[in-house]
């Protein structure tokens, strides 16, 4: 079945290392060099994955958090172009572990507790217990520190919302406004959906508090529709989730990476670090303790003890391992990750048809702005479907060093409250009437160049055009189903 086609099946090994890329990353190296020191310090944040602050993106934030950046004055639209209609699809804002990874890092945690007799027993019968014990801690320092610390996650946290994840949420809101005022003006009319899960439904809260009394809804419980349809689509296709999400076999790169001698590499230092046989360490665990550096500094802003167990290059492994997950199971690993979303596209393209059908027959818009909540899972899929951060090879298990450039940076695309927004204008003074509708995108608050004009603008008619098969040939009912006939996943994958 194409829905199926994958970029690359896991028996394969891949093609010959470009040769350029790697003087490109020399260059690059010695140009981080001039950097100054400041930045050199973030060290691993810049790393995270679908863990990563928003600031990372938008660096200026750390500064100012209703700034607008620099870009704001040059991404200005011709003066008679006129805001319409915007959609937002956002990712909700920071967040605590889920259940299963506190539960993994409490196991982590347990065996670094658990190590400190042992330590201390190799020491000689001579010495008291006591001197024993901190001369095991001066050997690792690192395993002491980590055994000192708080186990403070507790399993009901289970992926909430984070009070930092709140202020995401209220300050991108304000940004928005400022950025969009005629759309955000008082009595327009917002239309704010999320996802189930609550925290999805807490950052829609957080948004609408943002934006303040001005929006004069008549009162402060803006109703936040709830709809799965569209923020999980993934849930509700058949099969993505039988032949990706609940089949091991798709993620055979991700195991092979996991196995492979980049991630043997991080294993053996932390191992060592930590003063930990290897054999009770494995690539989850190792996994789970950078996830709780960046979770530190993402919902407290301190830089965990768990950070120094990794230096920057382990920080690229892990990242890459995150990323080819992201890559094999929401974006362009399996073409069902991307077309399941095309119920979303299509949905977003519905209200801009409509909102220029109003324009064109001088009725007021109706939906001015909608404005939904929900996942990395949500905007990653669309974001592929439509074509971006697609890399010339795919990533695989074999080539990490290749992939050292690569497009496909989730840390860069969805990191928490990450947005995408699409502006319809109508234009004046123009000359030709396909000029009269335009749409911009902006994800993450940065203008994105579209494909087919190598522009930041495009005619409205272009961009439906140049979609034309997504938005008349991709059917999700169609696409979602499983096939009939009856072959082993593993041959379909």
């Amino acid at each position: 079945s194409s829905s199926l086609r994958s970029a690359s099946s896991c028996g394969g090994r891949g093609v010959g290392g470009m040769a350029s890329s790697r003087a490109v990353a020399g260059l690059r190296r010695s140009l981080l060099l001039l950097l100054p020191l400041a930045v050199a310090t973030a060290g691993l944040s810049g790393y995270f994955g679908t863990k990563s602050r928003y600031e990372e993106v938008n660096p200026y934030l750390m500064r100012d958090p209703l700034s607008l950046g620099p870009s704001a004055a040059s991404s200005r639209l011709p003066a008679a172009c006129t805001p319409l209609h915007l959609r937002a699809v956002l990712r909700h804002g920071t967040r605590y572990p889920t259940a299963g990874q506190i539960r993994r890092l409490g196991d982590l945690h347990s065996r670094l507790l658990r190590r400190r007799p042992f330590a201390s027993s190799s020491s000689s019968s001579s010495s008291s217990s006591s001197s024993s014990s901190s001369s095991a801690e001066a050997a690792c320092p690192a395993a002491a520190d980590l055994a000192a610390w708080q186990m403070w996650y507790d399993e009901n946290l289970d992926g909430r919302l984070a009070p930092q994840g709140r202020r995401d949420m209220e300050f991108l809101a304000r940004r928005l406004a400022a950025r969009f005022p005629a759309l955000f003006a008082a009595r327009r009319r917002l239309e704010l959906a999320s996802s189930s899960k609550h925290r999805c439904l807490q950052s829609g809260a957080a948004f609408r508090k943002g934006l303040g009394p001005s929006l004069n809804l008549g009162s402060d419980e803006l109703e936040i529709e709830v709809n799965d349809s569209l923020m999980r689509f993934f849930d509700h296709c058949a099969k993505f989730v039988a032949l990706v999400e609940e089949n091991d076999a798709a993620m055979c790169q991700v195991d092979a990476f996991k196995e492979g001698p980049e991630m043997r590499k991080v294993l053996e230092k932390v191992a060592s670090a930590l003063c930990l046989p290897v054999e009770m360490l494995n690539a989850d665990l190792v996994q789970v303790a950078f996830l709780t550096c960046s979770y530190e500094l993402a919902i407290k802003n301190v830089t965990s003890p768990w950070c120094s167990l990794f230096s920057e290059e382990d920080a690229k492994v892990l990242e890459y391992l995150n990323d080819l997950k992201q890559y094999w199971k929401r974006g362009y690993g399996y073409s069902i990750n991307s077309r399941s979303s095309c119920i979303l596209f299509q949905d977003i393209f519905l209200h801009l048809d409509k909102a220029v059908e109003e324009s064109k027959s001088s009725k007021p818009i109706s939906s001015p702005l909608i404005v939904q909540v929900g996942h990395a899972e949500t905007l990653q899929p669309l974001l592929s479907l439509m074509g971006f951060f697609k890399d010339a090879e795919p990533l695989k298990a074999n080539n990490y060093a290749r992939q050292m450039q690569r497009k496909f940076r989730s840390g860069h695309i969805v990191p928490y409250a990450a947005n995408l927004l699409f502006v319809l204008y109508h234009c004046d003074q123009v000359k030709t009437s396909e000029q009269e509708y335009q749409v911009q995108m902006l994800l993450n608050e940065k203008l994105m160049v579209f494909h087919h004009s190598n522009e930041t603008i495009s005619t409205y008619a272009g961009l439906k055009e140049y979609y034309k098969d997504l938005l008349e040939n991709c059917h999700f009912q169609e696409e979602c189903e499983l096939p009939k006939m009856n072959v082993t996943t593993g041959d379909e994958l």
